[in-house]
């Protein structure tokens, strides 16, 4: 596959590097305003480097946009004449909607909305996908793109929001857990290094083992309850202070938040 990055910054480097790592392009485009900071990926070989976004359209079949929402309407109409029915676009962009895009480059158009998250740079990322009509089409394309990188699923465009929530905002959500884990266990007595090795494995862990069993979260937490037991002591004084309503409350106000970017 061909395909462009739109825009190198964190994510879009993320994205880049779960394609190259998976060998998932035959060449690639990335794009920024300064490249020195990028110049690096020229050693990949199938990479090319540039600030000219209109060169990366011309060589490519897959756009990937994951710019400012403030840039993206500019580049559309930048590059909206070069679009042709091999092209697919991709677009990373927060509150962006597909009508928005439609309304700049046609609905004829393959257009599909993705949000990834930064564990897509090892492979690991939840992605939810949507798209317009005639990006049905290349749905599964763009899924099989995506599941080289972790995981995919797709959704209504009316909960890419609350997806963003979950999905991207809940990678910092679960390192600030993992974090905590980590500062109990040095409380414990194990240094900093083993501590967090001891957390972000067992995270690791408890995740696996709900994608393989398939079973529900309390199922698991059953099987390591004993009665009277130090891991039920240990949750119950969790809920006590907290811990589960303080999650769902801390998605509900990124929720909040997210959607008053949709209403300006």
């Amino acid at each position: 596959m061909k395909i462009a990055i739109i825009g190198a910054g964190n994510l879009g480097l993320s994205i880049a590097e779960g394609i190259l790592h998976s060998n998932g392009a035959t060449t690639m485009y990335l794009t920024k305003r300064n490249i020195e900071s990028i110049k690096e990926y020229e050693k990949y070989g199938n990479v090319t480097v540039t600030n000219d976004n209109r060169e990366a359209v011309k060589g490519s079949d897959i756009l990937i946009f994951a710019i400012q929402p403030g840039h993206f309407s500019a580049i559309l109409e930048e590059i909206k004449d070069l679009l042709n029915e091999n092209h697919v676009v991709i677009s990373t962009i927060t509150g962006f909607s597909i009508e928005k895009i439609e309304t700049i480059i046609g609905q004829d158009k393959y257009i599909i909305r993705s949000m990834p998250n930064t564990a897509i740079s090892v492979g690991k990322s939840m992605t939810c996908i949507c798209s317009n009509t005639a990006g049905k089409k290349r749905i599964e394309l763009a899924k099989a793109i995506f599941n080289r990188m972790g995981y995919s699923m797709e959704i209504p465009e009316s909960q890419m929001q609350a997806a963003t929530v979950i999905c991207a905002s809940g990678i910092a959500f679960w390192m600030r857990l993992i974090r905590a884990t980590t500062q109990g266990a040095i409380q414990l007595g194990f240094d900093a290094k083993e501590a967090q090795e001891l957390a972000m494995y067992t995270c690791n862990g408890a995740s696996g083992l709900l994608i393989e069993s398939g079973n529900h979260p309390e199922e698991e937490i059953d099987k390591v309850t004993t009665p009277m037991g130090c891991t039920i002591q240990g949750l119950n004084e969790m809920e006590h202070q907290g811990l589960s309503s303080s999650l769902i409350r801390g998605i509900v106000a990124s929720f909040e938040k997210i959607s008053e970017f949709k209403t300006k």
